[in-house]
């Protein structure tokens, strides 16, 4: 157990990064507690949030986290690219950190994000909220459970619209911010497979940019092929160009006791089972899709996630093993960058930056 020190009075909470998933938060934390300060360098955007909360607005960071309304718990919505700086900075200035996915978009990242929590003795939490759907914690069981035995084959797939219109606010589509669209919309599911899985030892992949030449620096689809140390092998068929709206979020896995998908557009709907011995029957109603205006994401789980780090924080309880967790996620994405660099004519992140 941990010992954080934390007074009796309610949680501060704070959020750096107040665009549209911030305002999820703040629903959480104003439940919980008191929001004592808001960030974003766009002041506009910080104090329509801190109007609607009775917060203090900040366009920096360090001024935040330096004044009398430092919060308790920091929640990192901010681009991808900025999630490590940011996490580390709070976590020195003794915050507890909720950080946005993906965990970072360097795998070295996540390592010195961990470390940094643990030097301050605070927690460190990703939010993975698909852990929580419904199905995806009744399919769960069964495989702690042994429900599936020996597991031959999964397959992913992730046939999600993201219109060019979606990567005009100005870091979405570009290397250092957004990383690839395996951060930003699919890390959610490789989240899932390595969580029900385990992480694959070999990885083949092939990418390209079919359709988002003119807006992003990275592949809008891609195929990766998985061996896992048990044998057992999958697939990973991810796009961005299903036509007009999204199609397909799904998980299935092949197993010598029983198949099971878990489908729907973003995993929350079991659309098949066949068993040895065992069905689910009944599943609880889980919560309705982030609606973003032109598009829905995943479903809407942060409630479970609060509750969860409030409780370990008041606990004194140890997430660190949820943060490896999310941090593998990270490593399996750079290993499917690296393979697909190999194999195809998209450049590197590296040949990129040489040319610019």
């Amino acid at each position: 157990m941990i010992e954080f020190s934390m007074s009796k009075s309610p949680l501060r909470f704070g959020i750096v990064g107040c665009g549209r998933i911030s305002q999820r938060h703040a629903e959480q934390m104003a439940a919980r507690g008191i929001i004592t300060g808001v960030c974003d360098i766009v002041n506009a955007k910080a104090e329509q949030l801190a109007t609607q909360y009775g917060a203090v607005a900040f366009t920096d960071l360090d001024s935040m986290l330096l004044s009398e309304h430092r919060p308790d718990i920091l929640a990192v919505c901010t681009p991808n690219g900025l999630h490590a700086q940011q996490s580390i900075q709070a976590l020195e200035h003794g915050c507890h950190v909720l950080c946005e996915k993906p965990m970072a978009i360097h795998y070295s990242d996540c390592e010195e994000m961990i470390g940094a929590a643990e030097k301050a003795n605070r927690i460190l939490y990703i939010v993975k909220q698909n852990r929580f759907n419904p199905p995806v914690l009744a399919v769960k069981k069964i495989l702690d459970e042994g429900g599936l035995g020996k597991l031959y084959s999964v397959q992913v797939n992730c046939f999600w619209n993201r219109p060019v219109e979606y990567f005009n606010d100005g870091w979405r589509g570009s290397l250092d911010l957004d990383g690839g669209c395996l951060y930003t919309q699919f890390s959610h599911f490789l989240d899932l497979l390595i969580w029900m899985v385990g992480e694959p030892d070999e990885v083949f992949a092939i990418t390209n940019n079919a359709g988002h030449q003119n807006c992003i620096d990275f592949e809008d689809q891609g195929v990766v092929i998985l061996k896992f140390k048990n044998a057992c092998i999958g697939n990973l068929h991810f796009t961005i160009n299903s036509f007009a709206r999204n199609m397909e979020g799904s998980i299935t896995l092949f197993g010598e006791k029983g198949t099971i998908k878990i489908g729907g557009e973003y995993l929350n709907t079991l659309e098949y089972q066949k068993m040895e011995g065992q069905e689910i029957r009944k599943l609880e109603k889980g919560n309705p899709a982030n609606d973003y205006g032109h598009y829905t994401g995943s479903m809407s789980n942060h409630d479970k996630v609060y509750e969860k780090l409030v409780f370990a924080i008041n606990e004194g309880m140890n997430l660190k093993n949820d943060c490896v967790g999310a941090s593998q996620t990270i490593r399996l994405i750079e290993k499917i960058y690296h393979s697909a660099f190999q194999n195809s004519n998209l450049k590197s992140k590296a040949e990129i930056k040489e040319t610019t």
